[in-house]
Parts: structure tokens; sequence; C-alpha cells
């Protein structure tokens, strides 16, 4: 026989006269308020870990390379060993919370200490890496910029001269005019310019024509199409002006009389566009190369030559645009410029400085 436990009364009724919903609620409150708690702590320790750095005091910096096809993981992990951030852990989390975890850009990097998770994710993923500046000199040659990236290890000399002769027409309007079967030459912009070391060749290329866009303005613009000119013919005869003189008082005078000479259908016999042939850099060229067939050479065909010969600088292209009229017809260049009247003046004085 199976005897059934009696629960005792007072029992029974204490029983009957709780409130189960009340004890619930009440375990629930307090279980929520500690679960808020904990969430209000990770939190703030999330904030300090993310956004206050290692050490603020820190003057120190390190310079990072995050290679093409770097994780998150290896990125973190190489920050904690360089002991720039306290935590991989969070530096992981807040990349992937702040969805840049396919941002983060290849590159070299200046982090620091005293930079926080956010400010380093954020200038990943900006890309703000470490640039080089380089000077592209007025005058120069797409040759001589060819070899000065390739001494800087930008790009071979190669590849640039092979990316200048793409057609860039279709994106920049003031290569309308240029001849189809003429380089680049005489549009890259001479400037200070900074490269990344992700930077192609041709974003190079890009950025130089660009600045020349940037360069020609509205002003100039309307200047050429009130003369009746093109761009390609202005920039032609800019280039002239870089090989010939230095100083922009020269320029304008030395533009006066190439533009008098050019409607007065003399030829412009300049050592310059022989130069750009041969390849050499002699104030006085070999009677032989004045007679080599090419349209480059001025003292065998009249008019501007075939297209720029080096790639000028604003204050040329604005002496072409605003020439000095004067009485001379001549000039030779010797440190200062000699200018002449007549031709026999002009001999006088090749007689007097050159030989």
């Amino acid at each position: 026989m199976i005897f059934k436990k009696e629960i005792p009364q007072n029992l029974m009724v204490k029983i009957k006269n709780t409130d189960f919903s009340k004890i619930n609620l009440k375990t629930l409150v307090k279980g929520t308020k500690i679960v808020l708690v904990l969430c209000l702590l990770f939190l703030i320790y999330s904030a300090i870990e993310i956004y206050i750095p290692l050490n603020m005091m820190s003057h120190e910096s390190v310079v990072y390379l995050v290679k093409k096809g770097s994780g998150n993981s290896e990125i973190a992990k190489d920050l904690k060993d360089l002991g720039v951030i306290r935590s991989s852990y969070f530096f992981k989390i807040y990349v992937i919370a702040s969805f840049n975890h396919t941002e983060l850009k290849a590159g070299k990097y200046t982090v620091s200490s005293n930079m926080s998770i956010y400010q380093i994710a954020q200038k990943m993923a900006k890309g703000d890496v470490i640039k080089d500046r380089f000077v592209i000199y007025e005058g120069w040659t797409s040759n001589d910029i060819g070899e000065y990236l390739e001494s800087r290890s930008v790009c071979s000399k190669e590849e640039f001269l092979a990316e200048i002769e793409k057609d860039f027409s279709g994106e920049y309007y003031f290569l309308s005019d240029k001849p189809d079967d003429l380089n680049l030459e005489g549009y890259l912009f001479p400037d200070t310019y900074e490269i990344s070391q992700q930077q192609t060749c041709r974003n190079i290329v890009e950025a130089m024509l660009a600045n020349f866009g940037k360069k020609l303005t509205v002003e100039i613009q309307e200047e050429i199409n009130s003369q009746g000119k093109t761009i390609f013919d202005v920039v032609t005869m800019a280039s002239l002006l870089e090989k010939e003189v230095k100083t922009i008082e020269d320029k304008k005078t030395v533009a006066g009389i190439l533009w008098k000479r050019l409607e007065a259908g003399m030829p412009l016999q300049l050592d310059s566009t022989v130069n750009y042939i041969t390849g050499k850099n002699d104030p006085g060229v070999l009677i032989k190369d004045t007679k080599i067939d090419s349209l480059y050479n001025t003292y065998k065909y009249q008019g501007l030559p075939k297209g720029p010969i080096s790639n000028p600088g604003i204050d040329s292209i604005t002496a072409v645009l605003y020439p000095t009229k004067s009485p001379y017809w001549y000039y030779l260049s010797d440190g200062k410029t000699i200018f002449s009247k007549t031709l026999e003046e002009h001999n006088i004085a090749k007689a007097k400085y050159l030989d």
C-alpha cells in the first residue's frame, strides 16, 4: 500500500495566498537591472579601449605597412605587437561594428600609441597613407620626367613614356585640338606633387593633366579664343619660351619676337627645337644638326614645330598670350638675354658673347 504524505494545512494556506506573478516580476526587474549595468560597464570599457589612446603622452611614432590582402586580424595583431594599441580584440570589434572591415587600405601609415583605435582605423579606412613629394620643373621634357620618376622608384621611364602615348582626349577638354599622333608632351604640368606607394603611373599622369586643367582658367581660355589661337599652339609656343629664356620679362619679349616672325613668314630658327630632336643641350647647335629633316626643326621648316618641346609653366603660357611689343627681331641668351633690332647687330652680339 502506498501512503501519500499530507501537506501541512498552514503551508497549503501560504501557497494559496502567494502571488507568483509578483515574485516573477521582481526577479525579472532585478535581473534586467543587472544585465543593464553589465552592458553599461561593457560599453564604458569598450569606449575606453576604442577611443582612449594607449599612451596620450607619447611623442614616438612608427611606420606600419598594411600589405595588400592583409586581414583585420593580422593588422590588429601587428598593431598590438608594435605597442600601439591595448587590445587587438577591440580593434577587430570596432572595424567590424563601424563597417570598415572591408575598407582598410593597403599602404604605409604613421601610427603612434598616442592615437586611439578609432583614429588608427579611420586613418586606414580613408587611405591616409604616407606620401612622397616630387617636383616637376618648368621646361622638363617627358624624357626628363620619366627619368626622374624612375630615379625616385615611382615608376619606370619606359612605363611612363608608354602611358603618355595613350589617348586622354575624351577625359580632358584641352586635349581636343592636340594632333592624335603626338603624346602628352606640353600638358604634363610642372608642379610639386604628392604620391602614395599605391598610385600607378597612370594616376601620376592624370594628376598632371588635372593640374593643367586647373591652371588653364576661364580667363585664359577666353583670351586664347579672342586671339583666334588654339590651346595646342599656345602650349607649343610656351614650350619654346621655357627652353629659350628664364625670366617672365624676357619670355614676354621673346614671345613678341616669335609671334612677329611667324606673321612675317620668317623661320623661327631656334636651337632649342634642334636640341629636342638630338637630345643634346647645346647653346649653339651644329650646322649639320640644323639640316636634320624633322618637323620639329625650325631651321628647316617655317612656323611652329610639330608640337611642344617641353612642359611649360603658367608664366610661359601667360607670356605667350600677353607678349611685349618691341623693335627687336633677334635675341641670344648667355646668362642674360641680349636683344637686337637687325641681323647685323645680332651677329655682332653672337661674336661678342658666344664665340
